[in-house]
């Protein structure tokens, strides 16, 4: 459980390799005891960010602080977090059990032997790999050697744990446990844990709180309530939901609605702009289904189906425009291009954005 407290502040933040800026004045707050998931694509400046924090990389300007204190001066073994690298950083000739152990060998960390023992164990257990501590890691696979490249994180007490993308060399089924069992260590050791990742469905599942990088700035934190229904722009909007929400260009209509740009939909909203001003209206595949229901209707043609196991994607052709939905298997039976359907939509659930620009996304405007 998270308190109010501040255990990890970035303030101004400001890192630059050669003419390339990392960081470009990035401001965070972690929570003591929360599980925060950094999401953002290759080269936003999420591993920079966590090295800066752990005292691997010296910022240009701006101050980092744990628990309230100026790491300024702060060497890395002083500062009490561990990280996970996603290179693993292992020793390759020596064992699992030797690299799970290396942490609770130094001074710093030193158990007693049984403890030592007894605290390796369980995490090996916990991380599947009980049955590969005696094998030298060079003879691992990827998977394996990142589970133990975890293990090590997570074996010695730390005020922070800081994890860049853990999980992203391990098969589907062994990350969806990683998941529930990843959270789960961090609630029960009450460890404030940083998580940097760039799968939207990783951060949702995992963050009591998200925060999106972009061009080494953090351009919304929030709930993953709060980032799912309330994007500040477009572009975060595409970053959450599979498929990704359907973006419609248009405009605010005289009578305060939304008109697409061809005339073909029309959707019952209540902009926050004056009529003729260019828009986007978002619609999440989640909040269109086929067929009557509850909502505001409308018709097009199916334009293509593609199977996903128990359920179907479906994308319908409205005028010019294409939007993506899932239904399940029955509903969806007999279906072929160019069929006639019938869509409800959730007004309420609708995201009002103005319209993009070449230069950014388009920032929301209403909902």
């Amino acid at each position: 459980m998270s308190s109010s407290r501040t255990a990890i502040g970035l303030r101004g933040i400001r890192k630059t390799y050669g003419k390339t800026t990392a960081l470009d004045g990035l401001e965070l707050d972690v929570k003591e005891g929360e599980f925060f998931c950094l999401l953002g694509p290759s080269g936003a400046g999420k591993t920079t960010t966590l090295k800066t924090v752990a005292g691997l990389e010296q910022p240009d300007s701006g101050t980092v602080e744990l628990d309230g204190k100026d790491m300024r001066g702060v060497e890395p073994y002083d500062r009490g977090v561990a990280m996970c690298f996603e290179s693993y950083a292992l020793y390759p000739h020596r064992s699992a059990y030797d690299n799970l152990a290396s942490p609770l060998r130094s001074p710093r960390h030193r158990l007693p032997a049984a403890d030592a023992r007894d605290r390796i164990a369980a995490i090996a257990e916990l991380l599947g790999i009980g049955g590969l501590l005696d094998r030298p890691v060079g003879q691992l696979s990827n998977g394996q050697r990142q589970r133990v490249a975890l293990g090590r994180v997570l074996v010695r007490p730390a005020r922070a744990f800081l994890l860049d993308e853990p999980l992203s060399h391990l098969d589907a089924k062994l990350r969806q446990q990683m998941r529930a069992e990843l959270k789960a260590i961090g609630a029960v050791q009450n460890t404030t844990t940083l998580y940097v990742t760039h799968d939207s469905v990783e951060a949702l599942a995992l963050g009591d709180r998200i925060g999106v990088i972009r061009d080494g700035r953090i351009v919304q934190t929030g709930t993953r309530e709060e980032i799912w229904y309330q994007p500040c722009d477009t572009e975060v909007a595409r970053a959450f939901g599979r498929p990704r929400i359907n973006l419609l260009p248009g405009a605010v209509a005289a009578d305060g609605g939304f008109r697409s740009a061809d005339g073909k939909v029309e959707l019952p909203i209540s902009a926050a702009a004056s009529p003729g001003t260019e828009v986007l209206i978002g619609v999440r595949p989640r909040d269109l289904a086929l067929g009557e229901g509850p909502g505001h209707e409308l018709t097009g043609t199916v334009y293509v189906t593609e199977v996903l196991g128990r359920s179907v994607e479906v994308t319908v052709r409205l005028g010019e425009q294409h939007v993506s939905l899932v239904a399940p298997r029955a509903d969806t039976a007999g279906l072929r291009p160019d069929d006639p359907v019938r869509l409800t939509v959730r007004p309420e659930n609708l995201l009002l954005f103005e319209a993009d620009r070449p230069e950014r996304p388009g920032r929301r405007i209403g909902r």
